[in-house]
């Protein structure tokens, strides 16, 4: 691993807890996704890789701070880089990539890798590992079934079409239809109507 890919790792790490619905281990399938989607559409991986570690880093700060995690995120990022001497080109890509990335933030991704990094935070909110996580934040939030699917519907199952990359949609299908199948598991197990139209 390069040397300063290695710092921003620690960094990151350093600034989040290890597991949770948004811990470190999501930042690491969100740069995996980000690595898998990157190199197929040809985005620049000295932007799109320091702002997939950095995407959620001031996650932890929001509740306290009521600073939106990207907004607080990308400000860390910029200082952190600047300290770091990482190329001046490429710190006004990676702060806008963090700007752009969360679902409801209203600021459209602007450039291949804020669209990549937006693609690969949705994505992780999908399939699997997705539902999860939907389940592990409603019960770190003292929330139960009814509030997780709630989620499904107010924002996982809207995903799919909210893909900006080739290689994010062709994902994005497969994860939406393990979301789907689940919801009707579900529906069938609980006996209520929780899938709703899809």
């Amino acid at each position: 691993m390069h040397e300063e890919t290695a710092a921003m790792l620690d960094h990151a790490r350093a600034a989040l807890p290890e597991s949770g619905a948004h811990g470190f281990d999501h930042t690491g399938r969100v740069v995996r996704l980000c690595e898998t989607i990157g190199a197929r559409e040809g985005a620049d991986i000295a932007i799109l890789i320091p702002a997939a570690l950095f995407h959620d880093i001031a996650r932890p700060l929001e509740e306290e701070t009521g600073v939106p995690h990207e907004e607080e995120g990308a400000r860390m990022a910029e200082s952190y880089l600047r300290s770091a001497r990482y190329p001046e080109d490429c710190i006004p890509g990676i702060v806008h990539a963090i700007r752009a990335h969360r679902y409801s933030s209203g600021i459209a991704p602007g450039t291949l890798e804020a669209r990549v990094l937006s693609d690969a935070d949705n994505l992780d909110a999908m399939g699997a590992v997705g539902i999860a996580r939907t389940f592990m934040q409603a019960g770190e939030q003292g929330r139960g079934i009814a509030d997780a699917t709630a989620h499904f519907h107010d924002k996982l199952l809207n995903l799919r079409d909210r893909m900006y990359t080739r290689t994010g949609r062709r994902i994005a299908e497969e994860r939406h239809a393990h979301l789907v199948a689940f919801l009707d598991a579900l529906d069938g197990e609980m006996g209520g109507r929780i899938l709703q139209d899809v």
